[in-house]
């Protein structure tokens, strides 16, 4: 199927602040990149579904799987059109509380196998990555979704982030952008303007995900930009000005 941009979704449980909440239950999972030192100039921290990746087409399929197998109808369409919160809030949608830890297990499974293949890039992300790079920076992936299965997003599609970190949302985002000093950080969502302002770091927010540009503005987003395109001669002139 076709993937037309989301509109932005309500909270499953219809309470703003349960999906924070929520999200605590889970350690964060730090996968290693090529360098652990915080860089001494500047680290840029990106989110990854629907920020780098436009991780929808396998989403479904593995919505779809999980369905099947479980014999639970799942809105596919209704799930890949609210991504950004932790998986167990969604599937808090379709299963009973005691059966969310095992079914997310189940579902993680299938998402290695259907999953990777044909999620892409977002428009200028693999750009925008290695800007920071080229610049002299650090790039930090903190993300909601399991770590090992962000790494195989990462490693099918090419993208050399220095540190990824995953299982956190919204505000314990800033735990690893504190960690690792970044004083950017890039994503789709509200929860993601939440990381960033928690952090201290600037949000800078792309209209790739549920949420629209407007938004992500009155959420407290420093800047907007349509996607990442625009996001190497944002930094090149954010990075003039400090």
């Amino acid at each position: 199927m076709s993937f037309a941009a989301p509109t932005h979704p309500q909270n499953p449980e219809g309470d703003p602040g349960a999906d924070s909440a929520r999200a605590t239950a889970r350690p964060p999972e730090r996968a290693p990149g090529p360098d652990s030192a915080p860089h001494p100039r500047f680290t840029v921290g990106f989110d990854l579904d629907m920020t780098l990746v436009d991780s929808r087409p396998g989403i479904h399929r593995t919505y779809t799987a999980l369905a099947e197998e479980t014999g639970v109808p799942i809105d596919a369409d209704l799930a890949v059109s609210r991504l950004g919160p932790p998986l167990e809030d969604e599937l808090a949608c379709w299963f009973p509380p005691e059966r969310v830890p095992a079914v997310a297990d189940q579902y993680r499974a299938l998402y290695v196998r259907l999953a990777i293949e044909p999620s892409l890039l977002l428009p200028g992300a693999a750009e925008a990555v290695e800007t920071v790079r080229g610049l002299g920076g650090r790039s930090v992936v903190v993300t909601a979704k399991h770590a090992p299965n962000a790494r195989l997003h990462m490693d099918h599609l090419g993208l050399r982030a220095d540190v990824l970190v995953g299982s956190l949302w919204a505000e314990r985002k800033a735990e690893a952008l504190r960690e690792h000093t970044a004083g950017v950080y890039v994503g789709d969502h509200v929860g993601d303007v939440r990381g960033a302002r928690a952090a201290g770091a600037v949000s800078v927010a792309v209209a790739t995900g549920p949420c629209p540009a407007d938004e992500l503005r009155e959420a407290g987003a420093d800047v907007v930009l349509t996607d990442l395109t625009a996001f190497p001669d944002w930094l090149a002139g954010h990075l003039a000005g400090v």
